[in-house]
């Protein structure tokens, strides 16, 4: 069942993914080379905590971390260790707050200096792809045209659509219905109303769209162990337009004044 959101709703869980973004921003203030993936984690969750808010994903199912880090062919999901981070790295960071009954979703996919270009390419076509399925998203609009639009995009670049892995609606629950698959037909899927709010996750591998899935049963990995990247969005679609309800700037803006990171170039 899909649960339409008021502008009350919105406006909360907007709240939540301003919380989220902001501390992702954290984490791109700090990331670099000889850092653990449990100390971003751990500069995540006091940051929300700080904020009055509990992390989404912390104890989710039992998932043990404030961030989903999932470093080169990690797609998603990866648990939060004490491996440093190497030069050329990319690192998905996915993160997730709790903040007045609703949930806040967003992802980022950060990039050493060492990472090559072609790996840059990938970072880049599947960060466009993210606003090309939000623009697909109207109301009136199908399923199917944001998950065509995401894919198009991709497959145009030569790079591979991860099936498994799906965006989802959000609101007092973090995941609901509907799913939001990065593929699929225009015209195809349910019809999008006003008040739907979902959030839009492009994961995108450099190989083939294979994954497999670890023994810790949650992170899951490229088959053929080549580069995987992730963005995400929450979005919420009106009759009056579609908005982000979730806001990068603050990433990018951080990301750009870090001079251990690349900073991702954005077509659109």
């Amino acid at each position: 069942m899909i649960y339409y959101k008021t502008q009350e709703d919105i406006e909360h869980i907007r709240e939540s993914c301003l919380l989220v973004t902001k501390a992702l921003a954290e984490v791109a203030k700090i990331i670099k080379p000889g850092i653990t993936g449990l100390a971003i984690d751990k500069v995540a969750e006091e940051f929300i905590l700080d904020h009055n808010a509990k992390p989404g994903f912390k104890g989710y199912n039992g998932f043990p971390g404030t961030l989903c880090i999932s470093p080169n062919t990690e797609v998603v999901h990866g648990i939060p260790n004490d491996r440093e981070f190497a030069e050329d790295d990319i690192v998905s960071v996915d993160c997730g707050s709790f903040l007045n009954g609703y949930f806040g979703d967003s992802a980022f996919t950060f990039a050493m200096n060492g990472v090559s270009e072609d790996v840059m390419g990938l970072l880049s076509s599947t960060y466009e792809s993210l606003y090309k399925g939000i623009e697909a998203a109207q109301v009136g609009s199908r399923l199917g045209d944001i998950g065509y639009a995401i894919q198009h995009h991709n497959e145009s670049n030569n790079y591979s659509v991860v099936r498994e892995l799906v965006g989802h609606g959000i609101g007092k629950n973090l995941h609901e219905a509907p799913e939001v698959p990065n593929y699929g037909k225009r015209g195809r899927g349910a019809v999008i109303k006003s008040g739907l709010v979902i959030a839009i996750e492009p994961m995108i591998n450099l190989g083939k769209k294979a994954v497999k899935h670890g023994k810790d049963g949650w992170t899951i990995t490229t088959k053929d162990n080549t580069p995987s990247a992730h963005y995400e969005h929450t979005i919420a679609i009106m009759d009056e337009g579609t908005e982000i309800l979730s806001d990068h700037s603050f990433i990018l803006e951080a990301v750009k004044n870090n001079s251990e990171i690349k900073y991702i170039t954005l077509k659109k």
